[in-house]
């Protein structure tokens, strides 16, 4: 039985996980229509992400934390599977928003619009994602 308490157990850590997953994409994920302008603009935000990540005059954890986010991206488990539309792609979103905050905050507007491979709407719209637009 000692190996069905194990299974039983490491099952159950995974759900809870996942679970814990899930809240944090409701608490972090935008508000208002911003989660929408997030799904549009993911293509140029992922060769953002791409750009500052091989960008060496950034800090070193800005780096990690977008090599990391690059790795999730790439891994094709998800929280929510990809086939479910519009949630399925909205995990990624909200994720890359997140990762976004911290790497702007930390790393600086200048460097990200350096970097930034779209239009300056685009570009705005990860200003509003990123919460730099408010005091």
């Amino acid at each position: 039985m000692t190996g069905w308490d194990l299974l039983i157990g490491v099952a159950a850590a995974l759900v809870l996980t996942w679970a814990a997953l899930l809240v944090a994409l409701v608490v972090v994920r935008p508000r208002g229509g911003l989660l929408r302008e997030a799904l549009r603009l993911l293509p140029d935000v992922l060769r953002l992400v791409r750009r500052l990540a091989a960008d060496r005059s950034l800090p070193r954890g800005v780096r990690i934390r977008l090599a990391l986010l690059m790795v999730y991206l790439a891994v094709p488990i998800d929280l929510i599977p990809d086939f479910i539309p519009v949630l399925g792609y909205a995990d990624d979103a909200i994720i890359v928003t997140a990762v976004l905050r911290g790497v702007v905050r930390r790393a600086g507007l200048d460097a990200v619009r350096a970097h930034w491979p779209g239009t300056d709407d685009g570009f705005q719209a990860v200003v509003r994602l990123t919460g730099l637009d408010q005091p």
